[in-house]
This record gives structure tokens, sequence and C-alpha cells, in this order.
């Protein structure tokens, strides 16, 4: 049991390491070979402005030390597949242009099957896009363009090594007309320029000369320092980190384990020790034997782990390629990792089993003669005070953590660290206040349980220990994430201003006529965009404004008016009631300012705008509002509005009727129609993988847990061979010695389980209640589930040994030696 408990935690290391290591070279290797003509890529700084344009690409093409310049257009694509849904990861959903040489292909997007698109209405696909979407050339395709669903037909499909099809990403290519007018920063021009180098021209004499002709604020940077950049990207090691983080504490309870289990050899051979160091052998010996035991032990088990941890990230990566994700190859054979996994498994089991190898060097040769082994309750003394000071110092830092949410990192672990110098003392008390209540449900067997249970309150304690940690860690994710959750649907509630809103998914966007083609629909009453930005005033003091429909948002929208009216809101500006104390603004007074463009590109446009309402209203609408015809227009993709939602008013009871009338007219899987429940839904849905991918982690932990119960049970029948004879002779029949068995470990489970629970609950609450306006919920209906799981856990634990006890023939146990 403690070499799995090993094998296990090194396996968790070993298959962090090496499926990090696959994926950060997968991804170092695709931006490697994603651009294989840049030699110099033209970077901008976002401070300055700049114009990325034909004349600065025929410029750059011109340079003698430069074989070719490539304008390059990239923006968000979405592409929907033929179920219906769209495909891939979200985030790494890139349109990008496609550039044909001579011959009409790409070199950065070499042609699979079909040819490059021509036109608006063609598109290309990569390779693996077109096989998770089920598309061959040919095919009639939508996709989504700025927010908005288009049709077009799929012309191409090309092989692309790009980090983002590799993140799990599609890429779309349009020609470069179109995807300029999607996604250029401004009209005919690029999101950045590319040079390769002519022959003998080096790629650093390149960007030398190519800065000489460029403009302030654009920089010529070489392929090799753009790819070092990309390889300092923190992602895969974060990805490591995070998995490191969950292996080390499935090492940190095995720990508990392999000294339980090293604790109770080193008494069942007391004797045998005793007897070494009567013919000679010192106390170095002893403790050179234990040791070295470990050490095998630890051998054995680091040498199982690293393979199962191959097996493991081959698990991940075989999971990352099946999503579509990526290429990233597993090493059977690496290094680090593989020094990582016996320094690991071996240096865990022989630190752990140092504590047990000095007590068994400091048993005296006169304990050869003994037949029993004294008390251990005089040796809690020290350790039940450290165990005090330090559960006291943790819950004091516990509730100061409620006001400085930063000792919760230093609190936690602090609490958990004296709750397990301490559990000796707690088994002592809780299993004496259950001997009554055992002893009137299940009798004698119920008493003898208990009493199995205190005898060795080290070992219950060091067995409890196992479930406590990752139980403690499960629950206070759980309180966490069920308290944000319940804000979460409190926040979606208070922000639903009308009877059904229209959002876009992660990552996408509000198409510009969305609200306009809704505003059409017969059971559409009224409709609103909501654009959110920001008005400097005058006083270069910037102010949150939401830009409306001004004949609708009336309608459309929850709004209390307490003074003027939104009659008028085309030629001026409503504030809140907050908003217009703060700066002195009544009806009629002048507000001057001007509205930047969303990229910044753009000077702000100055507006004098009189108040014409002050109003109420929820969050998305406030603190002030003003019409969507008084902002900038914008001269680029990245000066587009960015409408955060359209609100719909329903005719009366026509809501669930024009929620399907909606989604049929836009057809546009990137955007969701949403009435209260959904809004609700849809807010708590984030949080559910999260915890997900926590439980799944953390159940490695537990696991380990489960297997120092059934380790502690099976060791207890071993020493209780003759003591298990004696009550099979006074009448206890082999179920009843399976019963005891049973009470004992499920004793010992729920001890454990109860200590978890109460400490995650509490490291929980402090981080909830740190967090303002974020109400503290006790999921009671999964810590009810916890308890079952562990009372299953402790039946499950005590069937092998219970049925090993009760094979023991009587007359043979009644002989048995203790020793």
């Amino acid at each position: 049991m403690p070499a799995l408990a090993v094998v296990l935690g090194v396996a968790f290391v070993t298959g962090s390491l090496l499926y990090g290591d696959s994926v950060r070279a997968a991804v170092n290797r695709a931006q490697s070979n994603s651009q294989p003509d840049a030699s110099v890529s033209i970077t901008a700084d976002p401070a300055v402005p700049h114009r990325l344009d034909d004349t600065l690409l025929r410029r750059l093409r011109a340079l003698p030390s430069a074989a070719a310049a490539r304008g390059v257009v990239e923006g968000r694509s979405f592409l929907v597949g033929s179920d219906g849904t769209l495909v891939g990861d979200l985030n790494q959903a890139a349109g990008v242009n496609y550039v044909p040489d001579g011959s009409g292909e790409d070199v950065r997007y070499p042609l699979a099957e079909g040819r490059g698109p021509r036109g608006a209405a063609e598109i290309a696909v990569d390779r693996r896009t077109a096989e998770r979407a089920g598309y061959r050339v040919g095919a009639r395709v939508r996709l989504v363009v700025a927010g908005t669903a288009r049709d077009a037909r799929l012309v191409g499909v090309f092989t692309a090594h790009d980090s983002r099809v590799d993140s799990g990403g599609t890429l779309t290519a349009f020609d470069t007309a179109t995807a300029q007018r999607h996604f250029a920063p401004e009209p005919k021009g690029y999101s950045a320029i590319t040079l390769t180098a002519a022959e003998g021209t080096s790629d650093a004499q390149l960007a030398q000369r190519a800065q000489k002709s460029l403009p302030s604020g654009l920089r010529a940077v070489t392929r090799a320092d753009l790819e070092s950049g990309a390889a300092s990207d923190g992602d895969a090691d974060k990805l490591t980190t995070l998995l490191l983080s969950f292996a080390g504490v499935a090492l940190f309870v095995s720990t508990f384990l392999v000294a339980n289990t090293f604790t109770m050899l080193s008494a069942a051979r007391a004797r045998e020790h005793a007897l070494l160091r009567a013919i000679g052998a010192t106390t170095n010996h002893v403790m050179r034997m234990v040791l070295t035991e470990a050490a095998v032990v630890g051998t054995a088990a680091s040498a199982i782990g690293y393979g199962l941890g191959v097996g493991a990230a081959h698990l991940l990566g075989s999971l990352f390629d099946a999503s579509g994700a990526g290429n990233a190859t597993v090493p059977a054979l690496s290094a680090k990792p593989l020094l990582a996994a016996f320094a690991v498994g071996i240096g865990v089991t022989v630190l752990a089993a140092y504590v047990p190898a000095r007590r068994a060097a400091a048993v005296p040769p006169v304990a050869a003669l003994r037949t029993v082994q004294p008390s251990t309750a005089a040796s809690l003394r020290r350790r039940n005070t450290i165990g005090l000071i330090t559960t006291a110092c943790g819950t004091l830092l516990i509730a100061a953590a409620v006001g400085e949410p930063n000792l919760l990192f230093g609190a936690a672990p602090l609490l958990l660290v004296g709750l397990i110098v301490l559990t000796p003392l707690l088994a002592l008390g809780v299993t004496g206040l259950l001997r009554s209540p055992l002893t009137r449900l299940a009798g004698v067997r119920g008493k003898l349980a208990v009493e199995n249970a205190r005898r060795n309150p080290r070992r219950t304690a060091a067995t409890a220990t196992t479930l406590m940690v990752g139980l403690a860690m499960i629950t206070a994710v759980t309180v966490a994430v069920t308290s944000v959750n319940r804000y979460d649907e409190r926040e979606a509630d208070r922000s639903m201003a009308s009877d059904l809103r229209i959002t876009a998914v992660d990552f996408g966007e509000v198409g510009g006529d969305t609200a306009a083609r809704v505003a059409r629909l017969a059971d559409a009453e009224a409709v609103t965009p909501v654009i959110p930005t920001y008005f400097d005033l005058s006083d270069k003091t910037p102010l949150s404004v939401t830009a409306v429909d001004p004949a609708t948002v009336e309608r459309a929208a929850s709004l209390t008016v307490r003074e003027g009216s939104l009659d008028r809101l085309g030629q001026g500006i409503a504030v809140t009631q907050e908003v217009a104390a703060a700066h002195g603004w009544r009806l009629g007074s002048h507000v001057t300012g001007s509205f930047t463009s969303p990229s910044g590109r753009t000077p702000g446009t100055k507006a004098g705008l009189p108040v014409v309402a002050i109003y109420d209203g929820p969050e998305d609408l406030t603190p002030a509002l003003v019409s969507e015809r008084v902002l900038p227009r914008p001269t680029g993709a990245e000066d587009r509005p960015n409408i955060g939602s359209v609100l719909v008013k329903a005719a009366p009871g026509r809501t669930a009727a024009l929620q399907e009338e909606i989604r049929r007219a836009l057809d546009n899987p990137a955007l969701l129609v949403q009435d209260r429940a959904d809004a609700r839904a849809a807010a708590t849905a984030q949080t559910e993988p999260f915890l997900n991918i926590m439980y799944a982690m953390l159940s490695v932990t537990v696991l380990i847990g489960a297997l120092g119960v059934v380790n502690t049970m099976g060791m207890a029948v071993f020493e209780r061979v003759r003591e298990i004879g004696l009550l099979r002779a006074i009448g206890l029949d082999r179920g009843g010695v399976g019963s005891v068995l049973r009470l004992e470990s499920v004793t010992i489970s729920l001890f454990g389980s109860a200590l978890g629970v109460v400490a995650g609950t509490a490291i929980g609450a402090a981080a909830v209640l740190g967090q303002e306006a974020v109400p503290l919920v006790i999921p009671w209906d999964r810590t009810a589930l916890f308890f079952l799981a562990s009372a299953a856990i402790g039946v499950l634990a005590s069937l092998r040994p219970g049925r090993q006890a009760a094979r023991i023939p009587m007359l043979e146990a009644i002989g048995a030696d203790t020793e």
C-alpha cells in the first residue's frame, strides 16, 4: 500500500512534467514552422499611432536585401461545423489572408486539396479543422465574422503548422481584400508585415536595413527574437506548475501512509530489532536497515510510477489530440522527468520512514524479553501541546484572512498542519464520544470497534490524516465555487434588464446589424443595442457611458426616470442620481468631453451634451446613457463599436416564441439568446468545468487516503491474530469479526472526513467572506455526499481484511505469537 501510494504520486509528477514539456515543445515547434517565409516582422508600439498599408509594403518590398514582403491580415473568425455548432477552441479561432505566389500557392498554407480563395464568397480552412467540422472541398459552409453569420464556399484545404491550430483552434483563410474588410485595423491596411531575407543577407542585417525605412512607432524584429519571445510564453509552465501542485499534495498525503506503515512494521518487529541489538547490532545499523528497506520500496515505486506517468502523459496527449487540439509527442524517456521521478519517489519514502526508523533503532535489547509494547500515551503530551498552539495560530490567521485575503495562503497550510499534529488527541476525544452510541447501536461489536480505534491514537490519526487533507481541499474549493455561483446567479438576475438578452459567446462579438434584424421580427416590441464605452470629460476624467437606441431603450429596459425625459436622449446624456450629485449636474447642465475610438487610433470626437434625464437602472445601463449615433464612426475593424449585448422586449406572452424566432432569424451559434433562466444557468456554467477538474485532480489524494485505511485495517488483522482467535472462542462468529473491523474502519474514515470537512469549510468560508458582496453558501448536499463517500471508503477498506480475519482457524489464532 505505501508503495502504491508513492507510485501514484510519482506518476502524477512524471505525467505533469512530460505532458508540460510535450505541449511546450509542440507549441514552440508550431510557432517556428508557422511562418517559414518570415525573416523579419514589423511590429508596432500600441501607444504610438501607426499605419501598415500598401505604401509601406511597397517601400519594404523594394529593399535590395528583401527577397519578398508580405502584408498580414488576421482577426477572429469562427467556423460552424456540419452539426451546427462552433468548431474548436474559440480563443484560438482565427481568420487569415491567403497570399498566393505565381503558382497560386501560399508558402505558409500549402494546399492539400482544392485551391486558394479568390473572392468574398470563398474560403479555405486547415486540414484538421475540415476533418473536425465534417467538410470537404466544394461544400457550402457557415462562418461567423465580426459577430455576423454568413455562408461561403469551401474551395481549399491546406496544411497549417500554426500554434493556434495546435492549441485547439481553427484557421479560416480569405483572399486579402476580404480579410482586410473583416480584420484590417484601417481601410486597406494590414495587421503586420513580414519580410523574407534575400540570399546572402542575414535576418539581423535585413532588420537593421528595414528599420531605417520605418516611421516612428514601428520596429523590425528578427525571426529569432520573435521565437524566443514566443518560447517565453508561460502557458505551458503554468499548466505544469498547476499539475505539480496537485502532485505535491498527493505526495504529502503519501508520506503519512508510508510513515504509518513503517511505524506499524517497526512495532511488529520490535522483538526482532531488540534481538539484533542484543547480539551486537548498533542503533545506526538498525536505522540503516529500516531506511534501506524504505529506499528499496521507493526505488521500485519510482520505476513503476515513471512508467505510469508516461502512460498518463500519453493519455492527456491523446485527449488533447482527440479534441483536435494538438500534436504533442510524449517521449518514453526524458532525463528531467526520470531524475525527478526517482528523486521524489525515493526521497519521499525515505523521509517518511526516518522517524519510524529512529524509533526502531531506539528499541533497547531488553525489549526482546517483553511480550507487549509499552503504552505511548505519555509521548503524546508534547505533540498535543504543539498541535494546540499551531491549530490556534492557524485558526486565528483564518479569521484574520477574512479582512486580508492574502493571509489565507499561509493560514490554510498552518491550520492543516496544526490539525495533523493534534489529530491523536482529537481521535481519543471523538472516539470517546462515540463509545456509548456505538455500543447501543451495535452492542459489544460497536464497543470493540471504538476501543480498537482508541488503542493506538497515533495510528488512527495518521490514517485519518490521509483522508483529511484531500477532503479539506475539496470542501474548501466546493464552498468557494458554490458561493461564487450564488453571487453570479444574483448578478445575472440583476443585470437582466429586459425579457431577452442577446450576447456573444466567449471571445466572440455581437454583429452591428443584430439589433436591426431582431427589430424587424413581429413579436419584438422594442430592441436596443448596449454599447459600453467611455466619455472623457473636459477635466480628463473618464466617465463610463452606455450607448443605446434612444427611441427604444426606455421600453426595452427596466429604467426608472427620476427627472426629465429620455425622449431627448438623441441630443443629450442621461445620468444616474449618484453621478449627477458627484459632478453637481442638473437637468440642462452641459457635459463636455470627447468619445475615443475603441482602438485609440483616431482622435476623440468632441461633444457637448445637455443632461436630459436623471434615472436609475440595472448595472449594464449605468451610470450614464447616450445615443449610439453620437459615437465616432469606425475607420477599421479595431474601431468597430464593442456591442456588449442587445436587449429585447417581447410582446405580452410571446417571450418564448420570440426567443425561438430570434435564433432562427440570426442562425448564429456564436450568439446566445437568453431569458432569465438561461442567464442564471450561463452565469454558473463556467465554474462547473473548473470544479470538475479540481475534483479529478484531488481525487488522487482521496484515493491515497483510502489506501491508508485499507493498509491500517490489514495491519490490524496481522497484529490481532490471537485476539481474533480469542473472540471467536468466546462466541463471536465470522460475521461478527468482520463487522467489528467494518465499524472500526468506518469510524476512522468518518473521523478523517469530519476533520477535512470542518477545516475545508473554515478555509472556504474565509476565502468567501474576504470577497465583498459574495454570499457565504455552505453546500450541505455535497457535504453529506462527502460523508457518505467516506463511509463507503470505510466499508470497502474493511472487506478484504475482514475476510482474512474470518478465515483464520480458531485454534491456530489462539496459539499464534503476537510477534
